[in-house]
Protein backbone atom coordinates (compact mmCIF):
# COMPACT_ATOMS: atom_id res chain seq x y z
CA UNK A 1 0.00 0.00 0.00
CA UNK A 2 1.28 2.67 -0.50
CA UNK A 3 3.57 3.00 1.20
CA UNK A 4 5.76 5.70 1.95
CA UNK A 5 3.60 7.46 5.21
CA UNK A 6 3.30 6.04 8.53
CA UNK A 7 -0.02 5.45 10.48
CA UNK A 8 -1.43 2.78 12.49
CA UNK A 9 -1.09 0.58 15.50
CA UNK A 10 -2.39 -1.80 17.60
CA UNK A 11 -0.70 -5.77 18.14
CA UNK A 12 -2.85 -8.28 16.17
CA UNK A 13 -4.26 -11.34 16.76
CA UNK A 14 -3.47 -14.32 14.19
CA UNK A 15 -6.27 -16.05 13.03
CA UNK A 16 -5.63 -20.36 13.58
CA UNK A 17 -6.26 -20.88 9.64
CA UNK A 18 -3.67 -18.20 8.76
CA UNK A 19 -1.32 -19.97 10.90
CA UNK A 20 -2.04 -23.26 9.76
CA UNK A 21 -1.36 -22.34 6.40
CA UNK A 22 -4.61 -23.67 4.51
CA UNK A 23 -6.16 -22.31 1.74
CA UNK A 24 -9.35 -20.41 2.97
CA UNK A 25 -12.17 -22.71 3.06
CA UNK A 26 -15.28 -21.94 1.13
CA UNK A 27 -17.43 -19.58 2.84
CA UNK A 28 -21.19 -20.37 3.40
CA UNK A 29 -23.81 -17.61 3.45
CA UNK A 30 -24.32 -15.94 6.72
CA UNK A 31 -28.17 -17.69 8.28
CA UNK A 32 -30.08 -16.41 11.00
CA UNK A 33 -27.96 -13.15 11.59
CA UNK A 34 -30.30 -10.88 13.81
CA UNK A 35 -30.92 -7.17 11.88
CA UNK A 36 -28.62 -4.45 13.57
CA UNK A 37 -29.92 -2.27 15.85
CA UNK A 38 -30.86 1.48 14.48
CA UNK A 39 -27.96 3.60 14.87
CA UNK A 40 -28.73 7.40 15.70
CA UNK A 41 -25.63 9.12 14.23
CA UNK A 42 -23.84 11.83 16.63
CA UNK A 43 -21.82 15.12 15.57
CA UNK A 44 -18.63 15.53 13.69
CA UNK A 45 -15.58 13.52 14.12
CA UNK A 46 -12.57 15.80 13.34
CA UNK A 47 -9.16 14.96 12.41
CA UNK A 48 -6.03 15.87 10.77
CA UNK A 49 -5.63 14.99 7.12
CA UNK A 50 -3.54 15.13 3.84
CA UNK A 51 -4.01 15.55 0.40
CA UNK A 52 -4.81 12.50 -1.39
CA UNK A 53 -3.16 12.20 -4.27
CA UNK A 54 -5.93 10.78 -5.91
CA UNK A 55 -9.48 8.63 -4.72
CA UNK A 56 -9.25 6.69 -7.39
CA UNK A 57 -9.00 2.87 -6.58
CA UNK A 58 -6.95 1.51 -9.67
CA UNK A 59 -4.40 4.54 -9.12
CA UNK A 60 -4.09 4.44 -5.55
CA UNK A 61 -0.56 3.78 -4.13
CA UNK A 62 -0.09 6.09 -0.96
CA UNK A 63 -1.13 5.49 2.31
CA UNK A 64 -3.08 9.00 2.72
CA UNK A 65 -5.18 7.97 -0.73
CA UNK A 66 -5.85 4.58 0.71
CA UNK A 67 -6.98 5.53 4.42
CA UNK A 68 -10.20 7.68 2.26
CA UNK A 69 -10.88 5.39 -0.42
CA UNK A 70 -11.48 2.36 2.13
CA UNK A 71 -13.98 4.90 3.53
CA UNK A 72 -15.65 5.61 0.02
CA UNK A 73 -15.35 2.17 -1.70
CA UNK A 74 -15.51 -1.27 -1.39
CA UNK A 75 -14.50 -4.52 -2.42
CA UNK A 76 -15.79 -8.25 -2.86
CA UNK A 77 -13.73 -9.11 0.48
CA UNK A 78 -12.38 -7.45 3.52
CA UNK A 79 -10.24 -8.08 6.24
CA UNK A 80 -12.23 -8.52 9.72
CA UNK A 81 -10.41 -7.92 13.09
CA UNK A 82 -7.86 -10.54 13.36
CA UNK A 83 -6.66 -9.12 9.44
CA UNK A 84 -8.25 -12.21 7.62
CA UNK A 85 -10.66 -12.30 4.41
CA UNK A 86 -14.36 -12.03 5.33
CA UNK A 87 -17.17 -11.42 3.30
CA UNK A 88 -18.10 -8.40 2.15
CA UNK A 89 -19.86 -6.94 -1.37
CA UNK A 90 -19.45 -10.91 -1.77
CA UNK A 91 -21.88 -12.77 0.43
CA UNK A 92 -19.69 -15.93 0.22
CA UNK A 93 -17.17 -17.93 -2.70
CA UNK A 94 -16.56 -21.49 -3.56
CA UNK A 95 -12.88 -22.38 -4.15
CA UNK A 96 -12.42 -25.15 -6.68
CA UNK A 97 -10.50 -28.17 -5.44
CA UNK A 98 -7.23 -27.63 -7.54
CA UNK A 99 -7.42 -23.73 -5.42
CA UNK A 100 -7.12 -21.87 -8.95
CA UNK A 101 -11.12 -21.28 -9.09
CA UNK A 102 -13.46 -18.64 -6.77
CA UNK A 103 -16.62 -18.31 -7.38
CA UNK A 104 -17.72 -15.50 -5.89
CA UNK A 105 -21.30 -14.72 -5.06
CA UNK A 106 -22.61 -11.40 -4.56
CA UNK A 107 -25.19 -9.70 -1.93
CA UNK A 108 -27.82 -8.39 -4.07
CA UNK A 109 -28.64 -5.32 -1.76
CA UNK A 110 -25.44 -3.45 -2.28
CA UNK A 111 -25.82 0.01 -3.96
CA UNK A 112 -23.69 2.85 -5.45
CA UNK A 113 -24.40 6.12 -3.61
CA UNK A 114 -27.19 6.91 -6.90
CA UNK A 115 -28.82 3.97 -6.27
CA UNK A 116 -27.93 1.75 -8.96
CA UNK A 117 -27.03 -2.05 -7.69
CA UNK A 118 -23.82 -3.12 -8.21
CA UNK A 119 -23.33 -6.20 -9.72
CA UNK A 120 -20.69 -9.22 -11.51
CA UNK A 121 -20.19 -6.86 -14.70
CA UNK A 122 -19.36 -3.95 -12.34
CA UNK A 123 -16.53 -5.89 -10.89
CA UNK A 124 -15.13 -6.80 -14.74
CA UNK A 125 -15.47 -3.63 -15.40
CA UNK A 126 -13.38 -2.25 -12.62
CA UNK A 127 -11.15 -4.78 -13.17
CA UNK A 128 -10.26 -4.36 -16.80
CA UNK A 129 -10.41 -0.81 -16.34
CA UNK A 130 -7.35 -1.15 -13.42
CA UNK A 131 -5.16 -3.28 -16.54
CA UNK A 132 -6.08 -1.05 -19.26
CA UNK A 133 -2.75 -0.06 -19.80
CA UNK A 134 -3.63 3.34 -20.86
CA UNK A 135 -4.42 4.03 -17.43
CA UNK A 136 -1.29 3.42 -16.03
CA UNK A 137 -1.66 1.70 -12.62
CA UNK A 138 1.14 1.07 -10.69
CA UNK A 139 -0.95 -1.31 -8.43
CA UNK A 140 -2.64 -3.12 -11.11
CA UNK A 141 -0.36 -6.23 -11.38
CA UNK A 142 1.19 -6.27 -8.15
CA UNK A 143 -2.74 -7.13 -6.55
CA UNK A 144 -4.05 -8.36 -9.71
CA UNK A 145 -1.54 -9.99 -11.38
CA UNK A 146 -2.46 -13.49 -10.09
CA UNK A 147 -5.57 -13.65 -12.54
CA UNK A 148 -5.53 -15.29 -15.49
CA UNK A 149 -5.36 -12.46 -18.82
CA UNK A 150 -4.19 -9.60 -16.39
CA UNK A 151 -0.50 -9.48 -17.84
CA UNK A 152 -1.84 -9.64 -21.60
CA UNK A 153 -4.27 -7.08 -20.63
CA UNK A 154 -1.75 -4.87 -19.05
CA UNK A 155 0.73 -5.68 -21.67
CA UNK A 156 -1.37 -4.45 -24.49
CA UNK A 157 -1.60 -7.61 -25.68
CA UNK A 158 -5.53 -8.59 -24.81
CA UNK A 159 -8.30 -6.42 -24.71
CA UNK A 160 -10.05 -8.33 -21.62
CA UNK A 161 -8.91 -10.32 -18.53
CA UNK A 162 -9.76 -14.01 -19.90
CA UNK A 163 -9.64 -15.40 -16.26
CA UNK A 164 -12.89 -13.27 -15.04
CA UNK A 165 -16.09 -14.50 -16.01
CA UNK A 166 -19.42 -12.90 -15.19
CA UNK A 167 -22.00 -15.91 -14.56
CA UNK A 168 -24.80 -13.70 -13.97
CA UNK A 169 -25.55 -10.28 -12.22
CA UNK A 170 -24.50 -11.61 -8.83
CA UNK A 171 -22.07 -14.42 -9.80
CA UNK A 172 -18.05 -13.65 -10.72
CA UNK A 173 -16.01 -16.33 -11.56
CA UNK A 174 -12.19 -15.54 -11.26
CA UNK A 175 -9.44 -17.75 -12.15
CA UNK A 176 -5.74 -17.44 -11.04
CA UNK A 177 -2.48 -19.24 -12.81
CA UNK A 178 -1.73 -21.26 -9.86
CA UNK A 179 -2.77 -21.75 -6.28
CA UNK A 180 -1.58 -18.97 -3.43
CA UNK A 181 -3.30 -18.95 -0.27
CA UNK A 182 -2.60 -15.25 0.01
CA UNK A 183 -5.00 -14.34 -3.04
CA UNK A 184 -8.12 -13.67 -0.94
CA UNK A 185 -6.02 -10.96 1.28
CA UNK A 186 -4.37 -9.09 -2.02
CA UNK A 187 -8.46 -8.76 -2.60
CA UNK A 188 -9.08 -6.62 0.21
CA UNK A 189 -6.58 -4.26 -0.93
CA UNK A 190 -8.61 -1.23 -2.77
CA UNK A 191 -7.11 -2.05 -6.71
CA UNK A 192 -9.50 -4.65 -6.92
CA UNK A 193 -12.63 -2.53 -5.54
CA UNK A 194 -15.34 -1.59 -7.69
CA UNK A 195 -16.31 1.66 -9.24
CA UNK A 196 -18.77 2.98 -11.26
CA UNK A 197 -18.40 3.19 -14.99
CA UNK A 198 -20.80 6.14 -15.67
CA UNK A 199 -18.72 7.90 -12.81
CA UNK A 200 -15.51 7.10 -14.26
CA UNK A 201 -16.46 7.72 -18.04
CA UNK A 202 -17.94 11.38 -16.70
CA UNK A 203 -14.16 12.74 -16.71
CA UNK A 204 -11.19 12.80 -15.33
CA UNK A 205 -11.45 14.63 -12.36
CA UNK A 206 -14.33 12.13 -11.78
CA UNK A 207 -12.24 11.26 -8.38
CA UNK A 208 -13.51 14.33 -6.93
CA UNK A 209 -17.17 13.39 -6.99
CA UNK A 210 -16.92 9.85 -6.98
CA UNK A 211 -20.24 7.55 -6.18
CA UNK A 212 -18.85 4.90 -4.20
CA UNK A 213 -20.15 1.48 -2.32
CA UNK A 214 -18.56 2.14 1.15
CA UNK A 215 -19.80 3.88 4.68
CA UNK A 216 -19.16 7.27 3.85
CA UNK A 217 -19.89 9.78 0.99
CA UNK A 218 -17.06 12.83 0.08
CA UNK A 219 -19.38 15.51 -0.19
CA UNK A 220 -16.07 18.28 -0.04
CA UNK A 221 -12.72 18.73 -0.68
CA UNK A 222 -10.84 21.77 -1.04
CA UNK A 223 -7.13 20.85 -1.87
CA UNK A 224 -4.48 21.85 1.46
CA UNK A 225 -7.44 22.81 3.34
CA UNK A 226 -10.39 20.29 3.94
CA UNK A 227 -11.38 17.19 2.87
CA UNK A 228 -15.14 15.96 4.30
CA UNK A 229 -17.00 13.12 4.46
CA UNK A 230 -20.67 12.35 5.65
CA UNK A 231 -22.73 9.07 6.21
CA UNK A 232 -23.92 6.91 3.60
CA UNK A 233 -27.26 6.07 5.49
CA UNK A 234 -27.90 3.63 1.94
CA UNK A 235 -24.81 1.68 3.07
CA UNK A 236 -25.31 -2.54 3.14
CA UNK A 237 -22.75 -2.71 6.14
CA UNK A 238 -22.45 -1.17 9.70
CA UNK A 239 -23.96 2.22 9.00
CA UNK A 240 -21.55 5.21 10.59
CA UNK A 241 -22.26 6.30 14.10
CA UNK A 242 -21.06 9.83 13.24
CA UNK A 243 -23.07 12.45 10.68
CA UNK A 244 -19.41 13.06 9.25
CA UNK A 245 -16.18 12.72 9.33
CA UNK A 246 -13.62 16.57 8.89
CA UNK A 247 -10.10 15.95 8.19
CA UNK A 248 -8.29 19.43 8.69
CA UNK A 249 -5.58 19.91 5.77
CA UNK A 250 -2.21 22.64 6.71
CA UNK A 251 -4.91 24.27 9.36
CA UNK A 252 -1.81 23.92 11.44
CA UNK A 253 0.61 22.00 13.75
CA UNK A 254 -1.88 18.88 14.43
CA UNK A 255 -0.42 18.84 18.18
CA UNK A 256 -1.41 22.22 18.65
CA UNK A 257 -5.43 21.49 17.52
CA UNK A 258 -5.54 18.66 19.57
CA UNK A 259 -4.59 20.52 22.37
CA UNK A 260 -7.32 23.51 21.33
CA UNK A 261 -9.99 20.73 20.76
CA UNK A 262 -10.20 21.21 16.74
CA UNK A 263 -9.42 17.62 16.20
CA UNK A 264 -10.20 14.56 18.11
CA UNK A 265 -7.08 12.01 17.63
CA UNK A 266 -3.05 12.84 16.79
CA UNK A 267 -0.71 11.07 15.71
CA UNK A 268 2.14 11.88 18.59
CA UNK A 269 5.50 13.39 16.59
CA UNK A 270 8.92 12.65 19.04
CA UNK A 271 8.95 16.26 20.05
CA UNK A 272 6.12 15.32 21.97
CA UNK A 273 6.25 11.35 23.56
CA UNK A 274 7.70 12.21 27.09
CA UNK A 275 4.69 14.72 27.45
CA UNK A 276 2.36 12.38 25.61
CA UNK A 277 3.15 9.87 27.63
CA UNK A 278 3.28 11.55 31.15
CA UNK A 279 0.55 9.82 33.48
CA UNK A 280 0.43 13.20 35.11
CA UNK A 281 0.11 15.44 32.42
CA UNK A 282 -2.58 16.78 30.96
CA UNK A 283 -3.14 13.77 28.53
CA UNK A 284 -3.02 10.93 30.61
CA UNK A 285 -5.37 8.12 29.82
CA UNK A 286 -5.36 9.39 25.98
CA UNK A 287 -2.02 7.62 24.58
CA UNK A 288 -2.83 4.35 22.84
CA UNK A 289 0.11 2.68 20.84
CA UNK A 290 1.54 -0.56 19.63
CA UNK A 291 3.86 -2.04 16.57
CA UNK A 292 2.57 -2.35 13.02
CA UNK A 293 3.38 -4.52 10.28
CA UNK A 294 5.49 -2.45 8.92
CA UNK A 295 9.57 -1.95 7.74
CA UNK A 296 11.38 0.89 7.27
CA UNK A 297 14.83 0.50 5.05
CA UNK A 298 17.28 2.34 2.81
CA UNK A 299 17.20 0.68 -0.78
CA UNK A 300 20.48 0.21 -2.97
CA UNK A 301 19.89 0.58 -6.74
CA UNK A 302 21.60 -2.53 -7.54
CA UNK A 303 21.56 -1.95 -11.22
CA UNK A 304 24.28 1.03 -10.47
CA UNK A 305 27.16 1.87 -9.52
CA UNK A 306 28.80 1.17 -6.82
CA UNK A 307 25.72 -0.89 -5.48
CA UNK A 308 26.32 -3.14 -7.90
CA UNK A 309 28.90 -4.57 -6.19
CA UNK A 310 27.50 -6.78 -2.91
CA UNK A 311 30.81 -6.27 -1.45
CA UNK A 312 29.85 -1.88 -1.15
CA UNK A 313 26.16 -2.89 -0.03
CA UNK A 314 27.21 -4.98 2.73
CA UNK A 315 29.48 -2.42 4.13
CA UNK A 316 27.26 0.53 3.62
CA UNK A 317 24.83 -1.55 5.97
CA UNK A 318 27.75 -2.58 8.53
CA UNK A 319 28.81 0.97 8.35
CA UNK A 320 25.51 2.02 10.66
CA UNK A 321 25.04 2.12 14.45
CA UNK A 322 20.97 1.50 14.32
CA UNK A 323 20.85 0.79 17.60
CA UNK A 324 22.04 4.70 18.32
CA UNK A 325 20.01 5.99 15.65
CA UNK A 326 16.66 4.71 17.16
CA UNK A 327 17.95 5.57 20.30
CA UNK A 328 18.81 9.68 19.94
CA UNK A 329 16.95 10.09 16.39
CA UNK A 330 13.82 7.87 17.50
CA UNK A 331 14.02 7.98 21.20
CA UNK A 332 13.86 4.11 21.31
CA UNK A 333 10.22 4.34 19.63
CA UNK A 334 11.23 2.01 16.85
CA UNK A 335 12.31 -1.33 16.74
CA UNK A 336 15.69 -2.78 15.41
CA UNK A 337 15.04 -4.30 12.25
CA UNK A 338 17.45 -7.50 11.50
CA UNK A 339 15.16 -8.19 8.22
CA UNK A 340 12.56 -7.30 6.56
CA UNK A 341 9.55 -9.56 8.15
CA UNK A 342 8.13 -7.63 10.98
CA UNK A 343 7.67 -9.54 14.62
CA UNK A 344 3.98 -9.27 14.41
CA UNK A 345 3.68 -10.89 11.23
CA UNK A 346 3.27 -15.00 11.04
CA UNK A 347 6.41 -16.59 9.41
CA UNK A 348 8.24 -14.52 11.02
CA UNK A 349 11.84 -15.88 12.10
CA UNK A 350 12.92 -14.87 15.44
CA UNK A 351 16.32 -16.68 14.51
CA UNK A 352 17.45 -14.72 11.37
CA UNK A 353 20.76 -13.83 11.53
CA UNK A 354 21.05 -10.19 10.82
CA UNK A 355 23.66 -7.85 9.87
CA UNK A 356 25.54 -5.60 12.91
CA UNK A 357 26.87 -2.58 13.57
CA UNK A 358 31.30 -3.02 12.67
CA UNK A 359 33.50 -0.32 10.89
CA UNK A 360 36.21 -2.61 10.30
CA UNK A 361 34.20 -5.17 8.37
CA UNK A 362 32.64 -2.56 6.48
CA UNK A 363 36.35 -1.45 5.60
CA UNK A 364 37.24 -4.69 5.13
CA UNK A 365 34.51 -4.79 2.47
CA UNK A 366 34.92 -1.82 0.34
CA UNK A 367 39.07 -2.94 0.26
CA UNK A 368 37.53 -6.21 -1.10
CA UNK A 369 34.96 -4.48 -3.53
CA UNK A 370 36.13 -4.01 -7.62
CA UNK A 371 37.03 -0.41 -6.74
CA UNK A 372 39.10 -0.92 -3.40
CA UNK A 373 38.54 1.92 -1.76
CA UNK A 374 36.29 4.25 -0.64
CA UNK A 375 38.45 6.91 -2.62
CA UNK A 376 37.40 5.02 -6.10
CA UNK A 377 33.53 4.67 -5.47
CA UNK A 378 30.89 7.14 -7.81
CA UNK A 379 29.26 9.92 -6.21
CA UNK A 380 26.68 8.67 -3.95
CA UNK A 381 22.75 10.49 -3.59
CA UNK A 382 20.23 9.31 -1.54
CA UNK A 383 16.83 9.66 -3.30
CA UNK A 384 13.76 10.64 -0.25
CA UNK A 385 10.47 12.60 0.49
CA UNK A 386 10.36 15.48 1.63
CA UNK A 387 7.68 18.47 1.65
CA UNK A 388 10.04 21.66 0.38
CA UNK A 389 13.03 19.64 -0.22
CA UNK A 390 12.92 19.14 3.92
CA UNK A 391 15.39 16.01 4.92
CA UNK A 392 14.62 14.07 8.01
CA UNK A 393 16.98 14.30 10.81
CA UNK A 394 17.56 10.34 10.83
CA UNK A 395 18.43 9.83 7.11
CA UNK A 396 20.90 13.22 8.27
CA UNK A 397 22.15 11.20 10.84
CA UNK A 398 22.78 8.22 9.03
CA UNK A 399 24.81 10.18 6.18
CA UNK A 400 26.93 11.48 9.26
CA UNK A 401 27.94 8.26 10.57
CA UNK A 402 28.86 7.22 6.85
CA UNK A 403 31.04 9.80 6.57
CA UNK A 404 32.25 9.50 9.86
CA UNK A 405 32.80 5.08 9.88
CA UNK A 406 33.61 4.72 6.38
CA UNK A 407 34.79 8.62 4.86
CA UNK A 408 32.05 8.65 2.02
CA UNK A 409 30.24 11.51 1.64
CA UNK A 410 26.56 10.81 0.87
CA UNK A 411 24.18 13.90 -0.45
CA UNK A 412 20.25 13.89 -0.06
CA UNK A 413 17.91 14.84 -2.84
CA UNK A 414 14.57 15.61 -1.58
CA UNK A 415 11.33 14.86 -3.78
CA UNK A 416 7.68 16.63 -3.43
CA UNK A 417 6.12 13.39 -1.48
CA UNK A 418 3.56 13.12 -4.62
CA UNK A 419 6.42 12.65 -7.16
CA UNK A 420 8.17 10.32 -5.06
CA UNK A 421 5.59 8.03 -4.38
CA UNK A 422 4.41 8.19 -8.11
CA UNK A 423 7.44 8.33 -10.01
CA UNK A 424 10.52 6.80 -7.44
CA UNK A 425 11.30 4.55 -10.49
CA UNK A 426 12.24 7.45 -13.22
CA UNK A 427 13.94 9.25 -10.52
CA UNK A 428 15.82 6.81 -8.55
CA UNK A 429 19.76 7.77 -7.64
CA UNK A 430 22.12 5.51 -6.26
CA UNK A 431 20.15 4.40 -2.80
CA UNK A 432 16.64 5.37 -1.79
CA UNK A 433 14.81 5.25 1.19
CA UNK A 434 11.23 3.91 1.85
CA UNK A 435 8.90 2.90 4.24
CA UNK A 436 5.76 -0.21 3.77
CA UNK A 437 2.74 -1.16 5.48
CA UNK A 438 1.54 -4.80 4.73
CA UNK A 439 -1.55 -4.53 2.97
CA UNK A 440 -2.54 -8.46 4.35
CA UNK A 441 -0.79 -10.35 6.95
CA UNK A 442 1.62 -12.59 4.89
CA UNK A 443 5.13 -12.71 3.99
CA UNK A 444 4.07 -12.52 0.69
CA UNK A 445 3.35 -9.03 0.63
CA UNK A 446 6.72 -8.32 1.95
CA UNK A 447 9.20 -10.53 0.16
CA UNK A 448 7.91 -10.82 -3.01
CA UNK A 449 6.19 -7.46 -3.82
CA UNK A 450 9.50 -5.87 -2.85
CA UNK A 451 12.46 -8.12 -3.78
CA UNK A 452 11.16 -10.83 -5.94
CA UNK A 453 13.05 -9.93 -9.51
CA UNK A 454 10.68 -7.55 -11.81
CA UNK A 455 8.57 -6.89 -9.32
CA UNK A 456 6.49 -3.21 -9.63
CA UNK A 457 7.90 -2.15 -5.63
CA UNK A 458 11.37 -3.56 -6.30
CA UNK A 459 12.84 -0.31 -7.45
CA UNK A 460 16.32 -0.66 -6.39
CA UNK A 461 16.16 -3.87 -9.04
CA UNK A 462 17.49 -6.65 -7.29
CA UNK A 463 17.45 -9.51 -8.68
CA UNK A 464 18.40 -12.92 -7.21
CA UNK A 465 17.99 -16.63 -8.98
CA UNK A 466 17.46 -18.49 -5.57
CA UNK A 467 15.72 -15.81 -3.92
CA UNK A 468 12.77 -15.95 -6.95
CA UNK A 469 12.58 -19.49 -6.51
CA UNK A 470 12.02 -19.78 -3.00
CA UNK A 471 9.45 -17.34 -3.05
CA UNK A 472 7.65 -18.49 -5.83
CA UNK A 473 7.83 -22.38 -4.04
CA UNK A 474 6.26 -20.71 -1.13
CA UNK A 475 3.54 -18.82 -2.80
CA UNK A 476 2.66 -22.56 -4.34
CA UNK A 477 2.75 -24.09 -1.40
CA UNK A 478 -0.81 -24.32 0.64
CA UNK A 479 0.46 -25.48 3.87
CA UNK A 480 1.75 -21.92 5.84
CA UNK A 481 4.02 -23.77 7.95
CA UNK A 482 5.97 -25.15 5.33
CA UNK A 483 5.64 -22.20 3.14
CA UNK A 484 7.07 -19.87 6.34
CA UNK A 485 10.39 -21.97 6.49
CA UNK A 486 10.87 -21.20 2.71
CA UNK A 487 10.13 -17.07 3.10
CA UNK A 488 12.94 -17.43 6.09
CA UNK A 489 15.20 -18.79 3.85
CA UNK A 490 14.71 -16.32 1.37
CA UNK A 491 14.73 -13.56 4.02
CA UNK A 492 17.71 -14.37 5.13
CA UNK A 493 19.56 -14.48 1.64
CA UNK A 494 17.99 -11.32 1.21
CA UNK A 495 19.90 -10.09 4.49
CA UNK A 496 23.40 -11.61 3.53
CA UNK A 497 22.92 -10.47 0.07
CA UNK A 498 22.64 -6.53 1.83
CA UNK A 499 19.31 -6.18 -0.83
CA UNK A 500 18.69 -3.81 1.49
CA UNK A 501 19.45 -2.39 4.15
CA UNK A 502 16.42 -2.57 6.86
CA UNK A 503 16.65 0.13 9.69
CA UNK A 504 13.66 -0.59 12.11
CA UNK A 505 10.59 -1.32 12.87
CA UNK A 506 7.51 1.24 13.23
CA UNK A 507 5.02 1.77 15.57
CA UNK A 508 2.47 4.25 15.83
CA UNK A 509 1.54 6.24 18.92
CA UNK A 510 -1.65 8.64 19.05
CA UNK A 511 -3.48 10.21 21.34
CA UNK A 512 -7.14 10.00 21.58
CA UNK A 513 -9.66 12.40 22.98
CA UNK A 514 -11.86 10.62 25.68
CA UNK A 515 -15.33 11.15 24.13
CA UNK A 516 -14.22 9.41 20.68
CA UNK A 517 -14.85 5.33 20.78
CA UNK A 518 -13.50 2.59 18.62
CA UNK A 519 -10.90 4.56 17.13
CA UNK A 520 -8.78 1.56 16.69
CA UNK A 521 -6.31 1.82 13.82
CA UNK A 522 -5.52 -2.08 12.84
CA UNK A 523 -1.68 -3.30 12.17
CA UNK A 524 -1.91 -2.45 9.04
CA UNK A 525 -2.77 1.54 9.87
CA UNK A 526 -5.99 2.25 8.84
CA UNK A 527 -9.46 2.75 10.68
CA UNK A 528 -12.79 2.15 9.52
CA UNK A 529 -14.06 5.39 10.58
CA UNK A 530 -17.81 4.03 10.38
CA UNK A 531 -17.16 2.04 13.56
CA UNK A 532 -16.09 5.44 15.77
CA UNK A 533 -18.77 6.77 18.14
CA UNK A 534 -19.14 10.12 19.96
CA UNK A 535 -20.14 10.99 23.67
CA UNK A 536 -21.69 14.43 23.60
CA UNK A 537 -19.19 17.02 24.63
Amino acid sequence: MKKMLWAGLLVIVLASDLLAGCVPPSVKPPTGTPAAPAVVPKGTLNLAGDDPATLDPALTGDATSHDYVVQIFSGLVRLDDNLQPEPDIAASWNISPDGTTYTFYLRNDVKFQDGRLVKADDFKFSWERACDPGLGSTTALTYLGDIVGVKEMLSGKAGSISGVKVVDDYTLQVTIDSPKSHFLSKMTYVTAFVVDKNNVQSGKTWWQIPNGTGPFKLTHYTKQKQLVLTRNANYYGDKAKVNSVVFSILQGVPMDLYETGKIDVVGVALPYIERASDQTGPFAGQLIQGPELSVYYLGFNSAQPPFDDVNVRLAFSYGVDKEKLISVSFKNMETNALGFLPPAIPGFNKNLSGIGFDVNKAKELIAKSKYGSVGNLPPITITTSGEGGSVSGSLEAIAYQWKQNLGVEVKIRALEPDRFTYNLKSELDQMFDFGWIADYPHPQDFLELLFRSGADYNYGGYSNTDVDALIDKAGRTQNFKDSAVLYQQAEQKLVDSAAALPLFFTQNIMLVKPYVHGYKPNALGFVMLNNVSLDNH
